[in-house]
């Protein structure tokens, strides 16, 4: 644990918390009935989350190198989670373009 300050610890576990907390918010946010749409924008943060807690991990064990997969891991989960909320909140305004022209 000797990688991080305790500041930087405590920047990094709060970040965590608030995207988990923000996940479940969104998951459960229901504007006009169109939970798909909403509950597709929860779904995909959940790779960042993922990204976020395996970096903490590695950071945790002062960046091992017998655990560097890790940061793989994260680069992979942070492409994923950043291609999924792209195409969620694309499709998210193509649903409120769509009911526009209705």
């Amino acid at each position: 644990m000797h990688a991080l300050s305790l500041g930087t610890w405590w920047i990094h576990w709060a970040s965590v918390g608030e995207w988990l907390m923000a996940i479940v918010l969104i998951h459960h946010y229901n504007p006009d009935d169109r939970d798909v749409h909403t509950r597709r924008i929860a779904w995909a943060m959940l790779p960042a989350l993922v990204s976020a807690m395996a970096a903490c991990t590695w950071h945790l064990y002062d960046n091992a190198e017998e655990l560097r997969w890790l940061v793989s891991l994260q680069a992979a989960f942070t492409l994923l989670g950043n291609v999924l909320l792209a195409w969620a909140a694309w499709s998210l305004d193509d649903s409120e373009r769509l009911e526009d022209q209705i």
